[in-house]
C-alpha cells in the first residue's frame, strides 16, 4: 500500500499576529500527522501598513521577519522527518509602498514560496463588516474579483494564488456562495491568467460556516480544470496545530472527482508534483 504524501502549504504560527500555537508546537503536530511537506506562510500585511488599515480601529502587530526567518530556517536545516518550507503570505495592495516592501522582503529573506492573497479592499479587511457596508453581494464580490485579477500582475514573484473567495468567509449575505455562473467573465479572466502565468491555484479548507469543502467553490475548481489548469495546492490555513491538514481528505476527494491526479508543492521557484 502506497504511503500517503500529505502536504499542507499555507499555515501560520505565533509569528503572525493571529497565530495560536508557536512554531515548535506546529512542527510537533506536523510530525505526528505526518506531513511530508509543511509550508509555513506567515502574514506580511504590508497592505495594512501602506493603506493605514486597522482591525476594529486598532493597528495590527506585524510579523518580525528577522525572528521568523531565523527560527524557521533553523528548524528547516535540522528537521529530517518533515520537509519544512519557509514561506510568506503577501497581502495585495495597489499602493507602491507595499509593493516596494514586498520586493525588499523577498530580496533579503528569499522565501521558499509566496502566497499572493487579497484580504483588503483598500480601506478594510473583508473580515470587517464595514467592507460590505451599503453593498449588495454582486457589487462586493465583483470588487473583490477585480482586485484579485489586478493582484496577479504584481511585479514581485509569487507561487500560489491564495483562498480565492476570501470575502465569503465573512459576508453578511444569506447565501454567501461565490457562484461561477454569476461571475463567469471575472473568474475566467482570473483562472486563465493563473494558468498562463504558471501559478498555483490554492484549495483552502478554512471554510467554517460555508457549504463547501474549500475555497474556491467547487464549480470554480471544475472550471479551472476545464480551462487546462492542473497546478493546485492544498492549504488548511491553520493558525493552530489542531487544524494542520484539516479537511484534506474532502479536498482530495473533490480533486479526484474532477480529474486531478497531483498536488503541486512550490519551493525556490520550482514546482513539484505529488500524486494524490
Amino acid at each position: 500500500m502506497r504511503m500517503k504524501i500529505i502536504t499542507d502549504v499555507h499555515t501560520h504560527t505565533t509569528f503572525s499576529a493571529d497565530g495560536i500555537d508557536d512554531i515548535y508546537t506546529m512542527l510537533a503536530r506536523a510530525k505526528q500527522i505526518p506531513l511530508a511537506f509543511w509550508g509555513i506562510s506567515e502574514h506580511f500585511d504590508y497592505d495594512y501598513l501602506a493603506d493605514n488599515i486597522t482591525i476594529h480601529g486598532k493597528p495590527i502587530p506585524y510579523t518580525d521577519a528577522e525572528a521568523y526567518f531565523t527560527a524557521a530556517r533553523a528548524i528547516q536545516s535540522q528537521c529530517q522527518d518533515v520537509r519544512v518550507l519557509v514561506g510568506a503570505e503577501c497581502g495585495f495592495s495597489r499602493n507602491q509602498r507595499a509593493k516596494d516592501m514586498y520586493h525588499a522582503l523577498i530580496e533579503r529573506y528569499k522565501p521558499d514560496f509566496i502566497v499572493n492573497s487579497v484580504h483588503t479592499q483598500g480601506a478594510y479587511d473583508y473580515y470587517e463588516a464595514a467592507a460590505f457596508a451599503d453593498k449588495d453581494k454582486h457589487t462586493a464580490y465583483k470588487e473583490y474579483l477585480c482586485l484579485v485579477r489586478e493582484s496577479l500582475d504584481v511585479d514581485y514573484d509569487y507561487d500560489i494564488v491564495g483562498h480565492l473567495g476570501y470575502p465569503t468567509r465573512f459576508a453578511p449575505y444569506a447565501d454567501k456562495t461565490l457562484d461561477y455562473a454569476e461571475f463567469a467573465h471575472e473568474l475566467d479572466d482570473i483562472l486563465t491568467a493563473i494558468i498562463a502565468k504558471g501559478k498555483i491555484l490554492e484549495l483552502n479548507s478554512s471554510v467554517k460556516g460555508l457549504s463547501t469543502p474549500c475555497l474556491p467553490f467547487p464549480q470554480i475548481v471544475e472550471r479551472y480544470f476545464s480551462l487546462g489548469g492542473r497546478k493546485v495546492s492544498f492549504a488548511s490555513d491553520a493558525h493552530g496545530a489542531e487544524r494542520l491538514a484539516d479537511g484534506r481528505e474532502k479536498v482530495v476527494d473533490l480533486l479526484k472527482t474532477i480529474g486531478f491526479t497531483h498536488i503541486t508543492v512550490p519551493c525556490q521557484g520550482k514546482h513539484y508534483e505529488q500524486k494524490i
